[in-house]
């Protein structure tokens, strides 16, 4: 029986919440509110209150089925693959670079070092570079230093 009353009173009570309110003005100038305005006044009826509000239809809402979200982790999978390759590719490259520019700078030292070049020609026979060979080979190899090394 207490349960019954109980019952009976928060649904009265909720009833009474969810009731239309009125907006008007009292003799004094002054707004009130409330859910029954007083005769010959002027009142406008506000909206009544609304729940929550809807999720607007925009938001993504996540894969629904397995399959769907076996085709999402799928895609996710993949494209850290790609995102791993790629960054494996341009470490490779910054490393032939590092090797190409040391390479290069060896070669520009024994250049300029002032020894003698000796190279070996297709018959297999050792061949000593002229002054205007070394000097043609180190603007070549400036030029492999400033390509690898900036």
């Amino acid at each position: 029986m207490k349960r019954t009353l109980m019952l009976m009173a928060l649904l009265l009570a909720a009833a009474g919440a969810s009731a239309q309110q009125y907006k008007w003005v009292d003799r004094n100038g002054r707004v009130q509110y409330g859910d029954t305005p007083p005769p010959g006044a002027n009142a406008t009826p506000l909206r009544a209150p609304t729940g929550r509000a809807a999720p607007e239809p925009s938001e993504k809402k996540g894969p629904s089925t397995p399959a769907q979200q076996d085709a999402e982790f799928r895609k996710r999978r993949e494209a850290a693959e790609k995102d791993r390759e790629k960054q494996a590719r341009a470490e490779q490259d910054a490393q032939n670079k590092k090797d190409n520019c040391a390479s290069a700078q060896a070669a520009s030292r024994s250049l300029e070092s002032g020894q003698r070049i000796a190279r070996t020609n297709a018959q297999g026979e050792r061949v000593y570079l002229e002054d205007a060979e070394i000097a043609k080979e180190a603007a070549r190899v400036r030029r492999l230093v400033q390509e690898w090394c900036n």
